[in-house]
């Protein structure tokens, strides 16, 4: 096999193609997208902090400055929602909006958090175990996100059934070379999503409440375009990975049963088994940014204008950095994986994440000490963002 991001053999098991990568081609060019491949963990952490590379260029150069053709106008409404928040925007607007957005994330608030992560999770997981089981993702893996982030803005509950579909359909954005249909859904998803946080920024700024959107509204520094990408940068990044790592998480550890019984006898190994879980299956394949700069990877020239896709990956899978990288060991302690990034892109929501996993494989674990899976499950399409389209398990 070679690496084919479109290929779901390729996507369902990536990790010997990236052996090969990493040993033979550890920086190379994929012609399909035009994109320079990079395997290693060194050459991938080393990236993600060089100033010499940006998520995005428009801060420098236009498009056409750029030697790059602009985005079709009919995408328009995605990118001023995606170009407004701060994943994708560089110093000084990165550095703006990060610090206004980081007060919400201070380790003092995310903490005061995990009493109602606690519950929300003890409900969903009541409820599952009383069925029997079922769909774990759908059950437990994605509502649990949802409604923290949603919590979080002060999405009403009435809302909060559009904030999947919006995300999900955002994110195919994302994805290599993506579909005219997945282009169209996207932008109609941004623009939706677009309209009515403005709808509800302009409520709450005239009657604040307690909710994120609320002190947003009221910055007079903050356009209401950064603060919309702002709320969808919150909910995609804030939900997407937690949602792949649990069942990316949980199909690791039913494939690996005695690391799965080492963690049910010791709850106190949870804290390093979710960075291990992380490690072994990373949710966020590949994150792409714009060579700024001439540049030289492992001796390979790489000039400005292109675009580097780091392979995340791969690079949790190195042995110049994991002992035995291909074996899942859930009480690995030296165990520095990107999987949340590094440099000024590292993610924000990284603590909450945790909590978020800490808690929901803990309560699945007590509360479901003899789950098992009962189909082999089937993987999403996408690469970049991979996760299981479901997972059936039973509580019994």
């Amino acid at each position: 096999m070679r690496f084919d991001p479109w290929n779901p053999d390729f996507v369902a098991s990536p990790y010997a193609v990236y052996d090969e990568l990493r040993r033979d081609a550890p920086v190379s060019f994929f012609e399909p997208t035009g994109q320079w491949l990079i395997a290693r963990h060194a050459d991938v952490n080393a990236l993600l902090r060089d100033r010499r590379l940006g998520r995005s260029y428009l801060h420098l150069a236009t498009h056409e400055e750029f030697g790059r053709e602009p985005e079709p106008e009919f995408q328009e409404p995605f990118w001023r929602v995606v170009n407004a928040g701060m994943l994708d925007v560089e110093p000084p607007v990165h550095t703006r909006l990060r610090r206004l957005v980081s007060k919400a994330f201070t380790p003092r608030m995310v903490e005061s958090m995990r009493p109602r992560v606690r519950a929300i999770v003890e409900r969903l997981v009541d409820d599952f175990v009383e069925k029997g089981g079922g769909d774990l993702i759908a059950e437990v893996a994605e509502p649990l996100p949802v409604t923290v982030i949603a919590e979080m803005l002060g999405v009403p509950d009435a809302d909060r059934h559009l904030l999947r579909p919006w995300s999900a359909d955002i994110c195919g954005m994302y994805e290599l070379n993506p579909s005219q249909e997945a282009q169209h859904t996207a932008v109609r998803a941004a623009s939706e999503f677009s309209d009515y946080l403005k709808d509800l920024a302009r409520a709450r700024k005239a009657a604040p409440g307690e909710d994120l959107i609320s002190a947003l509204a009221q910055i007079e520094e903050l356009t209401e375009d950064e603060l919309v990408g702002t709320c969808v940068l919150l909910l995609n990044a804030g939900h997407e990975a937690t949602v792949n790592v649990t069942g990316n998480g949980w199909w690791s550890l039913f494939r690996n049963p005695s690391e799965l019984v080492r963690l049910r006898e010791d709850l106190s190994l949870l804290p390093t088994a979710i960075e291990e879980l992380m490690r072994y299956d990373t949710p966020l394949q590949m994150f792409e940014r714009w060579v700024l700069e001439d540049i030289e990877v492992g001796g390979v020239a790489i000039p400005k204008g292109v675009e580097v896709a780091l392979l995340f990956g791969s690079a949790n899978r190195d042995p110049e950095v994991f002992d035995e990288p291909d074996t899942l060991d859930v009480g690995r302690a030296d165990n520095p994986h990107i999987s949340f990034g590094a440099g000024i892109h590292f993610c924000l929501g990284a603590p909450l994440a945790r909590i978020e996993l800490v808690e929901s494989f803990g309560a699945l674990l007590r509360r479901a000490p003899a789950m098992e899976l009962t189909s082999e499950p089937v993987w999403n399409p996408g690469y970049i963002i991979r996760g299981l389209r479901s997972l059936e398990v039973s509580c019994d």
